[in-house]
């Protein structure tokens, strides 16, 4: 089940997707399911301090998890997550199609089927916003949200205006969001990657 939650100090409300509490026994609850492109998925859960995370490992494979929902992007435009990368997959770069292998990816699909992809990449530079669909009538628009090595085995907090990178990457207002995937791949550079992650959640204002 979603948590949703309101808080009235800030006035906000948030819809909470990952909900590492509900991670305990080592398995991902029965409402996210594991999508395997290419290898064999490492998925488990790491200590986080007081809580948990969900580590990936990818060894020359590309593999995720996914959840299915149903999230108004006017209401809830903000979607906030934690992650760590802790190895790159060496020679990673969005910008080509025998490169796109990264460490970590938090990729939200719309309604109509097109997607953002929120990545931590190994070369490609923050910041750059760009088209990253190689295969035809697949629409995937990726923002570089860190880059390279710089941060390695550091905690990192996002949050995206998931509505406003939409309409910047197609040029209308955002349909819907219908699910949410967590991924990790190294199989185009025949290389390895790690990483973790935290909660996610959408909200209406910014964490």
């Amino acid at each position: 089940m979603f948590a949703l939650a309101f808080c009235a100090r800030t006035s906000q409300l948030a819809l909470i997707v990952l909900n590492m509490a509900n991670w305990t026994a080592g398995k991902p609850p029965t409402d996210w399911q594991v999508k395997v492109t290419h290898g064999k998925p490492d998925i488990s859960v790491c200590p986080d301090g007081d809580g948990s995370c969900l580590r990936l490992k990818s060894v020359k494979a590309s593999f995720g998890l996914e959840r299915n929902v149903d999230v108004d992007a006017g209401q809830l435009p903000f979607l906030s997550w934690r992650w760590k990368v802790s190895q790159l997959p060496a020679g990673g770069d969005v910008r080509h199609a025998g490169t796109d292998d990264q460490a970590a990816q938090v990729l939200v699909a719309f309604a109509d089927r097109k997607v953002i992809s929120y990545i931590w990449d190994s070369s490609a530079p923050q910041g750059l916003a760009q088209n990253a669909s190689f295969i035809p009538l697949v629409h995937v628009y990726a923002v570089v949200c860190q880059s390279g090595a710089a941060n390695l085995n550091r905690w990192i907090a996002e949050t995206h205006n998931v509505a406003a990178d939409y309409e910047r990457a197609y040029g209308r207002p955002a349909p819907h969001v219908k699910g949410v995937r967590i991924q990790i791949n190294s199989q185009h550079t025949g290389t390895t990657a790690e990483s973790c992650f935290g909660d996610v959640a959408f909200r209406s204002t910014p964490q």
